[in-house]
């Protein structure tokens, strides 16, 4: 008896949701968002550098030959260490390739300034005659 009341009983057919939750897709759209806030700073320039403050006009180029100067007086072009007898190669290269090529030296504030006429000798020496010295404003 109680097994025929059970199957007259209509059943409903099961309704399907047609709708996304979207607060997973946001939560993890906003962690990226703020993961790529927080690294930025730190891939535009590679090497954290303490600039002297000055005023004048932003830069131009694109493509710069940047040389980074360190508080301890290592040298970086771009994120990579070098030495002076690299940074001489590196810049007859980058001579070679681009005769208009433009170095912009990133010397920290603390740094010497015999250190930082060291490296623009080197550049000299490399025929690299354009050159700017980055400050912040």
């Amino acid at each position: 008896m109680l097994r025929t009341r059970l199957s007259r009983r209509k059943r409903k057919p099961r309704q399907i949701n047609g709708q996304i939750d979207m607060t997973p897709i946001l939560d993890m759209t906003f962690l990226l968002l703020i993961a790529f806030i927080i690294t930025f700073p730190a891939l535009q320039n590679g090497v954290t550098l303490r600039l002297p403050k000055a005023s004048g006009d932003p830069l131009e180029n694109n493509d710069p030959f940047t040389v980074s100067i360190t508080a301890e007086g290592r040298l970086f072009i771009g994120k990579e260490p070098v030495t002076d007898d690299e940074l001489l190669a590196k810049a007859k290269a980058a001579v070679a390739q681009n005769k208009d090529v433009v170095a912009h030296i990133r010397g920290d504030e603390t740094q010497a300034y015999g250190r930082i006429m060291d490296v623009i000798q080197i550049l000299r020496s490399a025929r690299l005659f354009k050159f700017s010295l980055v400050t912040e404003n």
